[in-house]
């Protein structure tokens, strides 16, 4: 018994000092390298509850593949391919450093098209912007493998990049892939597509009316990608709208020039203008109705508004960390330019911007706002409300109103800041949203 007892005490002395050798040794060891990961992507909470149910557009067809350009595990370029006979119309960024793909876009809508079918190519992840020479390589590249599998001319296929500016894009990863983008079109798969094209994007977005012609339904269905440097002319966005209707080239471009400023040109997130922005819009004829014109036009005009509007609503509302929707509403201009110059003077205000994040109403900045927009305004002409609230009126506050109250309405998730210039008739209302620590950290982590 003792002598079991002296053996037990040794084996617990020996596995003892094991373990302080084991301590020492861990002591002494280099700290392990912390492994970098990105935290999952949070859904802006402004975003609609779903992806909306799109209607099929006769004569488009859709798909999306992965190539690895700059995301992993995720499908990053999307092909559209139209039936012979399409019109096509679009609106582009102004900016003097727009990309390749944008003026190889305006070049070929220029041109008197024939009885051909056309196409839209597009990737994420990397703008082909400010890349010069190979650039214009990587565009020609891959419009014409698209072109060459599809059997159509290449200047009927148009293409679009969004991402990172200034890097090459490396074509080869997408021409790889055209025959997997062929053979997987289908005409259901829109949605898919609006996947494919998000970059800083929180959530697909998508949009879509149904109108009747004379003799048949006449569908419209689009989709967008937008989230950050969005300011008008136009943001960085891409935008694909398609119909079936039976609408002639000249007359669909009118309507969308007509009616680009009230919507995509009219919303903002953070001033910046990109150089890929692009809206296409693309009309198959395919639809059993007759060709639009009469009471159908006005009626199709409405309803092509109505999905640019709401589609330029949900870039607004997928701001890169935007947790309040703003309207900022200006009345009683001298005309419609200082209208729009004064909304977009508060809407792109940081100091305006900031205190709607954080839940102040502060109105004095909505006053500095306007006095630095260069648009006519008279101090004691001018009110402000927060919704119905009557915050100012002239050129002094409210004397009945109470900053509790302005405080309670600054806490909703959708608000309107109403601008009463008191000179005249002219009016514009311009979409922006607040600015939040969360728009520095996607920014600043960008191209890491």
């Amino acid at each position: 018994m003792a002598k079991g007892g002296k053996d037990w005490k040794a084996r617990a002395e020996k596995l003892k000092q094991k373990v302080e050798k084991l301590k020492a040794l861990l002591a002494a060891a280099p700290a392990p390298t912390p492994v970098k990961t990105k935290a999952q992507k949070p859904v802006s909470p402004l975003a609609p509850a779903r992806f909306p149910v799109l209607p099929a557009i006769a004569g488009a067809e859709f798909s999306a593949v992965g190539t690895g350009i700059k995301y992993q595990n995720r499908k990053d370029v999307m092909l559209v391919r139209l039936a012979p006979g399409t019109a096509m119309a679009g609106a582009f960024t102004r900016s003097s450093t727009r990309s390749g793909c944008v003026r190889d876009c305006q070049a070929k809508l220029a041109l008197k098209a024939g009885a051909e079918g056309a196409a839209i190519i597009v990737n994420s992840g990397n703008s082909n912007a400010f890349t010069g020479r190979v650039g214009e390589e990587a565009v020609a590249a891959v419009t014409g493998a698209v072109a060459a599998a599809l059997g159509m001319p290449s200047t009927r296929v148009f293409s679009s990049s969004t991402g990172v500016i200034g890097e090459p894009l490396p074509y080869e990863k997408i021409t790889a892939k055209v025959p997997d983008l062929v053979a997987g079109l289908d005409g259901d798969a829109i949605e898919m597509a609006a996947h494919a094209i998000m970059t800083t994007d929180t959530f697909p977005k998508g949009a879509a009316a149904t109108l009747q012609g004379e003799g048949g339904p006449i569908h419209i269905a689009g989709i967008a990608k937008g989230s950050g440097m969005i300011a008008p002319d136009m943001a960085t966005m891409l935008v694909y709208i398609f119909t079936d209707a039976k609408i002639s080239a000249k007359v669909l471009q009118k309507l969308v020039s007509r009616h680009v400023e009230a919507t995509f040109n009219s919303i903002t997130v953070d001033s910046d203008t990109s150089t890929s922005d692009t809206l296409l819009v693309a009309a198959t004829g395919q639809s059993p109705a007759a060709e639009v014109k009469g009471d159908v036009a006005k009626a199709f005009e409405t309803a092509l508004k109505g999905v640019m509007m709401n589609l330029a609503h949900q870039v607004i509302r997928d701001g890169e960390g935007a947790t309040k929707f703003v309207e900022v509403r200006v009345t009683g201009a001298v005309s419609d330019a200082d209208a729009h110059r004064v909304a977009l003077s508060i809407a792109n205000s940081p100091l305006v911007k900031t205190a709607i994040a954080g839940e102040d109403p502060n109105w004095g900045r909505i006053v500095a706002a306007i006095g630095k927009s260069g648009a006519e305004a008279d101090r004691d002409r001018l009110s402000i409300r927060f919704g119905d609230i009557l915050v100012a009126e002239k050129g002094w506050r409210n004397p009945d109103y109470r900053e509790e109250d302005g405080a309670a309405y600054m806490r909703q998730p959708e608000l309107v800041i109403h601008v009463d210039m008191g000179l005249g008739r002219a009016k514009r209302s311009v979409w922006t949203c607040d600015l939040t620590s969360r728009y520095i950290e996607i920014n600043a982590d960008y191209r890491s």
